[in-house]
């Protein structure tokens, strides 16, 4: 974010180990002490769709008319994790199928927000800033994420309503990530269902990367190829 000449930005960057930190101006919404939040993500021809109130079956019924096709047909993505078995159960009793990611929600959100992918719904309990992260995406890529603060105990629960958290309030893109004027990069680091992984050989290494800027709507695939001898001739040794 940009004023009045000086240059004032957020920034939220996940790790490999699956942590995510945020920090900056104020742009990106700050979870406080809560670690967790409940997501639900979708394409921009859904957007409207989409709550976080409303019973799960209601929402798939809503999406399957919107789409012509029956609920049945319908793909759900979601973090694999003991805390989701009941939603899982209530998902599979409407009919609709599910597809269960291990980590990285926000590949998640960006494969149900993208066309052709074949998922039309992220749903789950996952860490907030990434929430945040995938926020930054979909204002990107457009769709449409909702959140809702999910303390894992009391303790925590107290502490968010002593700082002022609305635990019963459910977030939006804007909520999220305010304005337009934001970014969003990754890099594979192993093969997954939005990017391919690193490939190494003799004289370097290849990558697969996504690049997006939110007030262009410009998204950007890039394949590229890294020179070992160049990069260890700049960088020394840590490229091996």
């Amino acid at each position: 974010m940009s004023s009045h000449g000086s240059r004032h930005e957020d920034f939220c960057l996940t790790e490999l180990g699956g942590s995510c930190t945020c920090r900056g101006a104020g742009a990106m919404f700050d979870p406080g002490p809560c670690v967790y939040m409940e997501k639900m993500a979708g394409g921009s021809d859904i957007a409207d769709l989409l709550s976080l109130e409303d019973p799960m079956e209601d929402v798939l019924r809503r999406i399957a008319d919107k789409r012509g096709v029956s609920i049945g047909d319908l793909m759900i993505v979601i973090l694999d994790r003991p805390r989701h078995n009941e939603m899982v159960e209530r998902i599979r009793r409407a009919g609709a199928r599910i597809r269960f990611i291990s980590d990285g929600d926000v590949a998640g959100a960006l494969l149900a927000a993208r066309d052709g992918t074949g998922v039309d719904l992220l749903w789950g309990i996952g860490g907030t800033p990434e929430g945040v992260l995938s926020a930054t995406a979909l204002k990107c890529l457009g769709g449409m994420i909702l959140g809702r603060l999910w303390p894992r105990d009391e303790g925590e629960a107290s502490r968010a309503r002593a700082a002022g958290y609305d635990l019963d309030r459910v977030l939006h893109l804007e909520d999220l990530v305010a304005g337009e004027n934001c970014f969003f990069a990754a890099t594979g680091v192993t093969d997954g269902s939005l990017l391919d992984g690193v490939r190494y050989d003799r004289g370097g290494a290849s990558t697969h990367s996504i690049v997006m800027r939110a007030s262009s709507g410009t998204v950007r695939l890039v394949h590229a190829r890294h020179d070992r001898a160049k990069l260890r001739a700049i960088a020394g040794e840590r490229y091996g």
